[in-house]
């Protein structure tokens, strides 16, 4: 779910199409947040970087000169 991805409730509210955001509270209460566990993966090159957050990564920070990314499991 869209919330569980950005805790943006406004955010939600807009994609949903909702008029108030009341009714999206709703939904909010559907997430499962007790679940952490997150992917994680490293980039070298623009290139490999592009591929990760194509395929749903978000950049998390640059260590040692490799970005690190992370996708919610």
């Amino acid at each position: 779910m869209e919330f569980a991805k950005t805790k943006n409730m406004i955010w939600v509210k807009h994609v949903l199409g909702h008029k108030s955001v009341k009714n999206t509270e709703i939904y909010t209460h559907l997430c499962d947040f007790t679940s952490e566990e997150y992917y994680s993966a490293t980039a070298k090159t623009v290139d490999e970087a592009r591929k990760l957050i194509e395929s749903g990564f978000g950049y998390v920070c640059d260590m040692d000169g490799v970005k690190l990314f992370s996708k919610r499991k």
